[in-house]
């Protein structure tokens, strides 16, 4: 008897590269410049124009850059920070590396985004920041939030590391809170290997985090060199979180794709709303009014009051399948970490918790084919039909190339 072949996996992102981009990495290796050099201002400079910012600083990652911010907003004993709990643990740990609290708000099911009410019913005297994490890709209600911000004082920081070329209301993400933070894990949209940046209207801020990422020291060598001198100053306690030049020079080839590969990622996702939005057992989240959905992360949510299987077997049988799924995320105040230490604990961000049972990230990066979308769809209608509580008559009416 012959076994069954081993299906092709599918991961759920992957980044993509060319020869544009090594061809970019190569020459800045031969420019004599490899780090503090002059691809870090350029890359910066390209994503100040595209997010609508005066000032951009590039770090060493995505969790650098919510440091980065925290460190420039005075976060420090004693103050809160508020904040989603579906979220990557980075964007609270940001809070707890200055001595800060995160204080956990939960999220509105229907998009999975922070509730502007649900945070609003969060602040109190200790409260000294917001962060808005925008999850997958579609921006929050920074319309909302910003008013809650100015009328509490508070200063408005957007995760933004699933949203780098979202738009709401017209204007980019990144021109909408006080800080906004990006990341070019490979994962991401654009990639620099590792990296990230925070991009602000602020030129105050973006002097303190320009230090900061440089040890706290007031000048880089590049500077120094330029003014002929060997004197610095260290006037913060920073960290070595630079970002090079050959990690820039690839951010800067990447950054010209991405228009492009932002509209692969929605026609991606056009095409699993068409068939998952009419499936019972599937819950897509909704998409808000006057935003333009980044797509960083394709999530659906599984109704298993209809199926008789849990979440965990339902991801097992498509990893099995060769579907690369994912889990995006356990909320953080359920990480044995903030549980200890900060008391938190289940029933704290209920429709967090709601929601997270649930969660199933699909496959989705510019590169995904067409045939490869869909045996993404067969492969989740064909075990959900499998697990189905009850008969449905939908499953007939499915194109027969998506069924078995």
């Amino acid at each position: 008897m012959k076994e069954k072949p081993t299906p092709t996996y599918i991961p759920y992102a992957r980044q993509l590269l060319d020869d544009a981009d090594v061809a970019a990495v190569v020459q800045t290796l031969r420019s004599g410049w490899l780090t503090c050099g002059p691809q870090v201002e350029a890359f910066e400079a390209a994503i100040a124009e595209i997010t609508g910012a005066s000032q951009a600083v590039a770090v060493s990652s995505g969790t650098a850059a919510l440091h980065a911010a925290m460190q420039a907003l005075d976060i420090g004993p004693g103050d809160e920070v508020i904040l989603p709990s579906l979220t990557f643990a980075a964007t609270a740990n940001a809070v707890v590396y200055q001595g800060g609290t995160p204080v956990f708000a939960d999220i509105d099911p229907s998009n999975l985004l922070l509730n502007p009410l649900t945070a609003a019913a969060k602040i109190t005297p200790r409260t000294k920041a917001i962060i808005a994490v925008d999850y997958a890709g579609q921006p929050c209600d920074y319309e909302a939030l910003r008013l809650i911000a100015q009328r509490y004082d508070l200063a408005l920081v957007a995760d933004a590391c699933h949203s780098l070329g979202a738009r709401y209301q017209g204007k980019p993400v990144g021109s909408w809170a006080d800080l906004t933070v990006f990341s070019f894990h490979p994962a991401k949209h654009i990639t620099t290997g590792e990296g990230g940046m925070v991009v602000t209207s602020h030129q105050d801020l973006a002097a303190r985090m320009r230090r900061f990422r440089n040890h706290g020291i007031s000048t880089d060598f590049r500077e120094r060199a330029s003014r002929n001198t060997w004197h610095y100053e260290m006037v913060d306690l920073g960290y070595n979180y630079r970002l090079s030049d050959l990690q820039c020079a690839l951010g800067l080839s990447q950054l010209k794709k991405l228009p492009q590969w932002l509209k692969q990622r929605q026609a991606i996702a056009q095409r699993y709303n068409e068939v998952f939005l009419q499936i019972p057992e599937i819950i897509v989240p909704r998409l808000r009014p006057q935003v333009t959905h980044a797509y960083h992360l394709y999530v659906i949510m599984l109704r298993l009051d209809r199926l008789r299987a849990s979440r965990q077997e339902i991801f097992q049988a498509l990893r099995a399948a060769g579907i690369g799924v994912n889990v995006h995320y356990l909320p953080v105040h359920l990480h044995p970490f903030y549980q200890q230490h900060f008391h938190t604990g289940p029933g704290d961000c209920p429709a967090a918790e709601w929601c997270y049972e649930r969660l199933l990230t699909l496959p989705l990066f510019p590169a995904l084919s067409s045939s490869e979308v869909d045996t993404v769809i067969r492969a989740v209608i064909n075990t959900l039909e499998q697990h189905q509580q009850f008969s449905e008559e939908f499953y007939q009416d499915l194109p027969a190339a998506y069924l078995h």
